[in-house]
């Protein structure tokens, strides 16, 4: 996008962390964002940035909410079409569900419509950047960032190396997995939008042999980012220990191989371990937290209060399948019901959950200087919130006595049908009527 706009709405973002800061979320109810060559010149109030700047074209949103793009921090490609099955603890619902569909990715035909179906559904949600476990096959895994590259979304992902306790045809030697993610780090690492993450499922399917890949793949490829599981479910953590017999802890597995850094992100570790969350806070790793899928497997609920405690970062991430969908604003409402129950659980108001949902997760995938919040100088990675007419959520945000009291309406309400616009570097990547860019 070449050319310089003001658009005009009621902004909302966190560039400060609300965790640590107070006052973090930065509103303006009668705001403008001044966009110039895909990235944002300036934040604040409509009426000053229209005055500094007459002659650039204004888009007049008033009405809607203009908030940074989402960030999803954990989130599977070829699960779309096992949401919703629930009734299973993790170990089996990847036997009877995850597996079986994820098998079905050798057919790179049908791993295109799943990867045009997933970007589907983080753009219509309002995603703009995520960290996404791709395939098993390297084809498909290809698939997914092609169709990523046609979306102008901002996606990193990675193909899923495992060699054992799944299904024989999810299978690879190391060996082959080490190929496979050379090559697809040398075709699709860096381009444009898109950037790589070493995959190993989890230490349960992976072999030290495969750890050994991974460790390779790190250090071969320095600019590459990491993400794997860990500390999911009860009987993993058992099985992980009993795989690993001279390991502490599940960390420990990861550790030996050097996979735990700064550009490390673990999904889920409900299970931790005080020791744990010490050396995740000094190795500068961050946690994905997914809370729709931890109640929907029934893994735990996240300590959220520890890991802040030991200075560890998170995000959320949705986790689709196992999770509930791509709503981010849904994954934000769970978190703050999660807390509100757990003993020990910590108070989030709006704030938190805005920034959980998008500077947290640019945090989190070392993007904190492109994407995550509004401020000058990064990517105009946004999505415009619009309540359907004579909705509920309409007549609460009408009512609304400040805005962040709105924004607690948008993460209890919203949804799909709510976002009317997403853009990523000032370019429109999704609307309803277009739907995503680049995808039939």
């Amino acid at each position: 996008m070449s050319e310089t706009q003001l658009f005009r709405a009621v902004i909302l973002h966190t560039p400060r962390n609300p965790f640590l800061s107070a006052g973090a979320l930065e509103a303006f109810p009668d705001g403008g964002l001044l966009v110039a060559d895909g990235r944002i010149a300036a934040v604040g109030d409509y009426q000053t940035l229209s005055a500094a700047h007459p002659k650039v074209v204004s888009r007049d949103w008033r009405g809607a909410y203009l908030l940074p793009g989402f960030v999803d921090a954990h989130v599977h490609f070829p699960q779309v079409r096992v949401i919703g099955a629930l009734g299973s603890s993790l170990l089996d619902w990847l036997q009877k569900y995850a597996l079986p569909e994820e098998a079905r990715m050798a057919d790179t035909g049908y791993a295109r419509i799943i990867a045009a179906e997933f970007l589907r559904g983080l753009a219509s949600h309002g995603t703009t950047t995520a960290l996404v476990f791709g395939a098993h096959f390297e084809a498909a895994t290809t698939a997914l960032f092609e169709a990523a590259q046609a979306s102008g979304l901002r996606i990193r992902s990675g193909f899923v190396m495992s060699d054992r306790m799944l299904i024989p045809e999810l299978h690879q030697t190391p060996d082959a997995a080490y190929r496979a993610s050379t090559e697809l780090i040398r075709h699709f690492h860096g381009k444009g939008r898109l950037s790589y993450a070493v995959t190993p499922r989890f230490a349960l399917s992976t072999s030290e042999a495969m750890l050994e890949a991974c460790r390779a793949l790190m250090r071969e490829n320095p600019g590459v980012g990491f993400q794997t599981h860990m500390n999911e479910n009860v009987q993993e953590v058992t099985e992980v220990l009993k795989l690993f017999p001279g390991a502490a802890d599940y960390l420990s597995v990861y550790e030996r191989f050097e996979l735990a850094g700064t550009k490390s992100v673990f999904a889920h570790n409900v299970q931790a371990s005080d020791g744990e969350l010490v050396r995740l806070a000094s190795a500068g790793s961050a946690v994905a937290h997914c809370p729709c899928s931890n109640g929907a497997l029934g893994s735990g609920v996240f300590r959220m209060r520890r890991h802040l405690a030991a200075g560890v970062r998170f995000a959320l991430g949705t986790d689709v399948g196992a999770g509930t969908g791509f709503g981010m604003f849904k994954e934000g409402l769970q978190a703050y019901l999660f807390q509100r129950m757990c003993p020990d659980g910590l108070p989030l108001n709006s704030a938190h959950l805005l920034y959980l949902a998008t500077k947290a997760g640019a945090e989190a995938l070392g993007l904190a200087g492109e994407t995550g919040d509004l401020t000058a100088g990064k990517s105009a990675d946004f999505v415009l919130v619009r309540p359907p007419k004579a909705s509920a959520l309409e007549a609460v945000l009408t009512h609304a006595e400040d805005p962040g009291r709105a924004l607690a309406a948008l993460f209890t309400m919203a949804g799909s049908e709510s976002i009317q616009e997403v853009r990523v570097g000032g370019d429109v990547v999704y609307t309803p009527e277009m739907g995503v860019q680049g995808l039939a």
